[in-house]
């Protein structure tokens, strides 16, 4: 079992990593503990592989900061659901391998924070206490890019991009 952890709407960058956080500032390798350090402390120490953010609508607003999606890609989260992301954050979440997925609100409104969930991406399911929730089969090759562990990993085993003929 996983655990989920609920933020509210319009999630900008410098909350998910203060500026200050910053790799250039701090280290990329100490990148995975400043996520929400100053929402909830207690996120870095507590999250575990696999966990799950449910937020409201636009979650990566604000500055393009690819460190506030590597961040959070660094905790290994099985997945970020929300009614809508910011264009920015997306493309950078995609790039890392990190799952974003949009759910309408209301399909995440029983969800509890805390609460134990469990996260099937294969058959597109959200199991929790009072039931599940289907998620939107994401296009083949967003799949593969997460699979892959983002953009890059999976145009070194492939030697192209998604969409292009392979030579």
């Amino acid at each position: 079992m996983s655990t989920l952890w609920i933020f509210g709407d319009d999630v900008n960058t410098d909350q998910i990593v203060p500026g200050r956080f910053a790799p250039y500032m701090t280290s990329e390798a100490e990148l995975r503990r400043f996520p929400f350090i100053e929402a909830r402390p207690e996120f870095p120490e507590l999250v575990q592989p696999g966990d799950v953010i449910v937020a409201g609508p636009n979650f990566g607003c604000g500055s393009s900061r690819e460190y506030a999606a590597q961040a959070l890609a660094l905790c290994e989260l099985g997945a970020i659901l929300a009614p809508s992301f910011a264009r920015i954050f997306y493309r950078n979440a995609l790039n890392l391998g990190l799952p974003l997925i949009e759910v309408p609100a209301e399909e995440l409104s029983p969800l509890r924070d805390r609460d134990p969930i469990s996260l099937d991406l294969d058959s597109c399911e959200l199991r929790h206490a009072n039931g599940r929730i289907a998620l939107r089969k994401p296009a083949s090759f967003t799949r593969e890019i997460w699979q892959a562990g983002g953009l890059i990993p999976y145009f070194q085993r492939t030697g192209h991009f998604p969409g292009e003929v392979a030579l």
